[in-house]
C-alpha cells in the first residue's frame, strides 16, 4: 500500500479537487505505478487532516476517468491502463517550423482595414443560418468567386462544383494523396530538390516519395518512366530552384500522365508574383481531367488565415470534398464570405498589384547588391516568388552562408536539407521581408562575415 504525501492549500478551498489533481499527476508522471494499492479513504482522510466525504469524491473522481479501479475486497489501486506517459520535448527532430521562413511574405502589408471591412460587411449581410455548418466543400459564393478569378488570372478549366475550398495547400495535398492513395500507398514523385517540409505531410498521407531531378527547365520528365503513379509539381516558379517547367517539360508530363493514366498534382506556386511578365497558365488549363491544382492566399494575403482551394476532376473533387467533410466539417465561414467579398469588389487584385511592385523593388535591390558585393555568388530562376535560390562557389559553406544571412535579419536556409542526393553548395534567401533601402547595408554585411573577418 501506498505512503501518500498529498500538499493542501486549505485557504484555496476545493479540497477533493486538490487531492484528484495531485493524485492524478502522479499516475501521469509515474509517481503511482499501475496496480498501486492506494490507503483506505478512512485511512487518508485521518492522515489529511479532511472528511472521509472528501476523499471518497477525489477517488470516485479518478475512478470515472479511468486513473483508478475499485473493487469490493480488493480496495482501490491505480488502473493498470494508466500507464506512465513520458511528456514529449519541447522541440522534437524533424518536428515542422513554426514563423519566419525565406518563403513568407512581409505580414505588415496585411490589408487590415480592406479586410475589416470585407468582414463587417459579411456580418451586416449574411443570413442567420450561413453560421450553421455548411458545405464542408466551401460556401457557394466563395467557390464561385475563386473559380472565376483562377480562369481569368490562371487559365484554369474550372467550376465551382469542382472547386474544394481547404485550409491551405498543406491540407489540400493530404486530402487528395488520402483519397488516391486509399488503404494502400501511393508512389508519388517529387522534385528534387524540392520542398523538405512537405515530405512528413506526404508521407502521412499515403504517398512514398520518389524524387526526380530539376534542372534548367524544371522537372525532368525522362527520368520519371514508371516509377511513380502520380508527380506533384511546382511548374509556375519551382521551390527552391525558381526555374519555371519549360513548354517542352510541361508536354512531356502530360504524355506521361496520359500514357499511363497517371494524375498530376500541380502546386500553383508563386504564379501571383511573377515581375518579369505575366505567370504562365496553370497545367490543369491544359489536361483539367489529368491534373489535380492546389493553390491559397497564404503568401498573397497571410498563412494564417488558412484558406485555400483544391480543383480536381468531378469525381475526385466529390471525394476531395466527402474527405473534408469526414476530418472537420469544413472551413471558418465568415473568413470564407470575406474572402468572396474581396475578390468581388477587386480588392484582392488591388491588393495584389500593389504587392508585385513592392516585392520587385525589394528583389531587385537584393540582386543588385549582391551582384556588386558578392559577384561569386550567383542568382539562379526567373524574377518571381520571396525568394532567390543563391548558389554558391565551390568551397564555400552553405550553412555557414544561411547563418550569416540570418544574423543580418536575412531570413534564409541551406540547400542542402532540401535534397536527395547531393548537389552545389546553395542558399534559399528571403527578400519580401528585407526593405529595399537595407539590401545594400545587409549584403555588405555578409560579405565581411563570409570573409571570416569577424565571428558568426
Amino acid at each position: 500500500m501506498a505512503d501518500l504525501h498529498v500538499p493542501i492549500n486549505r485557504e484555496k478551498g476545493g479540497i477533493a479537487g486538490q487531492i484528484a489533481s495531485h493524485l492524478r499527476d502522479s499516475v501521469r508522471h509515474g509517481r503511482l505505478a499501475p496496480g498501486t494499492r492506494l490507503p483506505a479513504t478512512r485511512d487518508l482522510a485521518a492522515d489529511l487532516s479532511v472528511s472521509r466525504g472528501v476523499v471518497v469524491e477525489a477517488y470516485e473522481q479518478l475512478v470515472a476517468e479511468g486513473f483508478l479501479v475499485s473493487r469490493v475486497g480488493a480496495g482501490t489501486q491505480v488502473a493498470a491502463t494508466a500507464a506512465h506517459r513520458a511528456e514529449p520535448s519541447p522541440v522534437q527532430e524533424g518536428a515542422p517550423y513554426y514563423g519566419h521562413r525565406p518563403t513568407s511574405p512581409d505580414l505588415g502589408f496585411f490589408p487590415r482595414e480592406r479586410w475589416l471591412a470585407a468582414i463587417r460587411h459579411v456580418l451586416a449581410t449574411m443570413p442567420g443560418d450561413a453560421l450553421d455548418y455548411g458545405d464542408p466543400g466551401g460556401v457557394p459564393e466563395l467557390r464561385e468567386e475563386l473559380a472565376g478569378y483562377l480562369r481569368r488570372v490562371r487559365a484554369a478549366d474550372v467550376r465551382p462544383d469542382n472547386l474544394v475550398v481547404v485550409g491551405g495547400v498543406a491540407q489540400g495535398l493530404s486530402l487528395i494523396l488520402r483519397v488516391l492513395a486509399g488503404a494502400g500507398r501511393l508512389r508519388l514523385a517529387v522534385e528534387d530538390p524540392g520542398s523538405h517540409r512537405q515530405l512528413p505531410l506526404l508521407r502521412r498521407a499515403g504517398a512514398d516519395p520518389v524524387p526526380v531531378p530539376v534542372d534548367s527547365e524544371g522537372l525532368d520528365v525522362t527520368a520519371l518512366r514508371d516509377r511513380a503513379d502520380a508527380a506533384l509539381v511546382t511548374p509556375a516558379h519551382q521551390f527552391p530552384t525558381g526555374v519555371v517547367l519549360s513548354p517542352a517539360r510541361r508536354a512531356a508530363l502530360m504524355e506521361w500522365a496520359r500514357d499511363g493514366d497517371r494524375v498530376i498534382l500541380e502546386d500553383d506556386y508563386d504564379a501571383e508574383f511573377r515581375f518579369d511578365r505575366d505567370p504562365v497558365g496553370c497545367l490543369q488549363g491544359l489536361a483539367p481531367d489529368r491534373v489535380i491544382l492546389s493553390g491559397s492566399v497564404s503568401k498573397a494575403l497571410a498563412p494564417g488565415l488558412r484558406l485555400g482551394w483544391v480543383v480536381a476532376p468531378a469525381r475526385l473533387a466529390e471525394a476531395v470534398r466527402r474527405a473534408r467533410g469526414e476530418l472537420d466539417l469544413g472551413s471558418p465561414v465568415i473568413e470564407q464570405y470575406a474572402l468572396a467579398h474581396f475578390l468581388r469588389t477587386g480588392g484582392y487584385d488591388r491588393h495584389l498589384r500593389r504587392m508585385r511592385r513592392e516585392y520587385r523593388r525589394r528583389r531587385d535591390a537584393l540582386v543588385e547588391s549582391l551582384a556588386r558585393e558578392l559577384p561569386e555568388v550567383r542568382v539562379l530562376g526567373i524574377e518571381a516568388g520571396l525568394h532567390v535560390y543563391l548558389e554558391l562557389p565551390q568551397g564555400w559553406d552553405e550553412d555557414r552562408m544561411a547563418a550569416a544571412a540570418r544574423k543580418l535579419g536575412l531570413v534564409a536556409e541551406p540547400v542542402g536539407g532540401m535534397r536527395f542526393g547531393a548537389g552545389p553548395p546553395a542558399v534559399v534567401a528571403g527578400f519580401a521581408r528585407l526593405p529595399a533601402r537595407r539590401a545594400a547595408e545587409t549584403i555588405q554585411g555578409l560579405k565581411v562575415l563570409m570573409s571570416g573577418q569577424i565571428e558568426i
